[in-house]
């Protein structure tokens, strides 16, 4: 936003070009009307001005959008469509049927016609259209051209077979950073609310080996095994401690398993993914301070979870120190953030048999 100066009530003139910025908002107060506004020597604030005045306007977008009808004419077949915010624009032809779906993820799980303004819930969603006259049709000329959309919900869920500690499954709520665009849960896997401290023990979550599936081993209690693993999914969800060598649960080491939404062992709902250690990292340069105080005061709200250790499984540093896995690599180990109380945050490396919170970014 540039210092564009503004024009006075009293008589019109154009004062202060270059050295204040005002910007109105459409939020009254008695006879006035609120502005945010800064300059120079001051810090910036809102407050309110004559209606008089003459003030720069910045534009808002609405969210809330009708969705309409594609502008396609159908043959026998499926079609994805896919398009501006505002609705399907373009189709093509995947294979034969008489489904149409194009994903959508600002309305609410609700069904719309096509007419409807659609909320803006944050969600996953499919918009199917079915053809409005005889669908038993056998060649392309039989085809009808008129077209009805609905929008439904498809809500996200965790892999199969997922095992859940004392709090059962994780509520799957998105949150998202203005600052990077990036779309999360907003709370750690496990954890049974958003944060409302760094040491808000409702909010730590499981701790995870670095590419395990939620099996178990994730649970803050669960049995410990010096036991390695040699496949990607152990028998048993004991949590495997290792000391020396590469620090690693499964011998030999699988660096595909949190690669993805579609890694092996992915143990986020469908959509969402372990973050990389960039995305991660421009998280962390996003925030307020470089520590403990920055991570809460962030649109993620992190806690300090604590972590555990890869030695002898035992859970230390619960309210000091926050580790978060990324699904990054760097030789036999793997990227994590890391904050606590006395020094600045970062992104470093850990040996993979290590149990650190886990945050979903959705892909």
């Amino acid at each position: 936003m540039p210092k564009a100066g503004h024009r006075t009530d009293s008589n019109g003139s154009v004062d202060n070009v270059g050295h204040i910025g005002f910007y109105w908002t459409s939020s009254l107060f008695y006879t006035s009307a609120h502005r945010l506004y800064f300059l120079n020597t001051s810090n910036a604030d809102v407050h309110t001005g004559s209606r008089a005045s003459g003030f720069s306007v910045r534009c808002l977008k609405d969210a809330s959008v009708a969705l309409t009808t594609p502008t396609v004419t159908p043959t026998i077949g499926t079609y994805t469509f896919s398009g501006a915010p505002q609705g399907p624009t373009t189709a093509t032809n995947t294979g034969t049927g008489t489904s149409y779906t194009f994903s959508y993820a600002g309305v609410s799980p609700t069904v719309y016609a096509a007419s409807a303004s659609l909320p803006t819930a944050a969600g996953n969603y499919t918009v199917t259209v079915t053809v409005s006259a005889n669908g038993n049709f056998t060649s392309a000329t039989s085809v009808p051209t008129a077209f009805t959309i609905i929008a439904s919900a498809t809500t996200p869920t965790y892999p199969a077979g997922s095992v859940f500690c004392a709090s059962g499954a994780t509520a799957i709520v998105n949150v998202t950073n203005p600052a990077t665009g990036r779309i999360w849960m907003d709370r750690n896997l496990g954890a049974t609310q958003v944060a409302t401290s760094s040491t808000d023990a409702n909010a730590y979550g499981d701790l995870y080996q670095w590419g395990r599936r939620s099996d178990g081993h994730q649970c803050r209690n669960s049995s410990t095994t010096a036991t390695l693993s040699s496949v990607d999914q152990p028998a048993n969800g004991n949590f495997i401690t290792i000391s020396s060598g590469n620090r690693d649960w499964r011998s030999p080491q699988n660096n595909n398993l949190w690669q993805g939404v579609n890694g092996i062992n992915n143990p986020c709902p469908t959509g969402y993914r372990l973050p990389t250690e960039p995305e991660l990292d421009v998280e962390r340069l996003s925030w307020s301070s470089n520590n403990d105080v920055g991570a809460f005061a962030s649109v993620l709200k992190l806690p300090k979870a604590g972590h555990r250790t890869h030695g002898n499984g035992s859970v230390d540093n619960v309210g000091h120190i926050g580790f978060y896995w990324t699904s990054s690599l760097f030789h036999t180990s793997a990227h994590r953030l890391y904050f606590l109380n006395t020094s600045n945050a970062d992104v470093h490396t850990g040996g993979r048999a290590n149990g650190d919170s886990v945050r979903c970014l959705k892909d």
